[in-house]
């Protein structure tokens, strides 16, 4: 049966840079198998217990996906979206829906910009440092609506997870 588990991490890089961390939040809970977190990771939390430290790999094809250059488009710079200043490393969305894709500025070639659409994270194997704050069996309802809902296993009466 699907678990609910609860983690600390910390994200690095190949060199050891760190990425993001969760250190003075919330440990963040996931549904096992719902995609809520990246594959390689939820695999191989699978048996991972409550009170556990680790540091896990994940490759990138495990991750983010290996960068596709197809992700990679030529655009003249009047016809972006965007007001103002512009430089490589600026990110913005292509359209006004929240699921409308983000693209990073690649470079900047006289009047052509080079938007990447890859995660900014693809290509890249990552390593986590991992402690397991808990671990539970699923809700029916949790199994049901696809995600965890709190950490203690409580509801989505509140409306926090928007699934009602």
């Amino acid at each position: 049966m699907p678990r609910v588990v609860s983690f600390h991490y910390t994200l690095r890089d190949p060199n050891g840079r760190v990425l993001d961390s969760s250190a003075g939040g919330d440990p963040i809970s996931y549904l096992e198998g719902a995609g809520q977190i990246i594959d390689g990771l939820d695999e191989q939390l699978r048996l991972a217990s409550a009170g556990e430290k680790s540091s896990v790999t994940v490759p990138a094809k495990k991750a983010y996906g290996e960068r596709d250059p197809g992700q990679v488009q030529r655009v003249k710079r009047a016809l972006l979206p965007v007001d103002g200043e512009l430089s490589v490393g600026d990110q913005f969305q292509t359209g006004p829906d929240r699921s409308d894709p983000v693209v990073t500025v690649s470079a900047i070639e006289g009047d052509d910009v080079l938007l990447d659409a890859n995660h900014p994270l693809a290509g890249v194997d990552l390593t986590f440092d991992v402690e397991i704050t808990a671990a539970r069996e699923a809700t029916a309802e949790e199994l049901s609506h696809g995600h965890a809902h709190g950490g203690g296993g409580g509801g989505c009466g509140e409306g926090s997870c928007g699934c009602h």
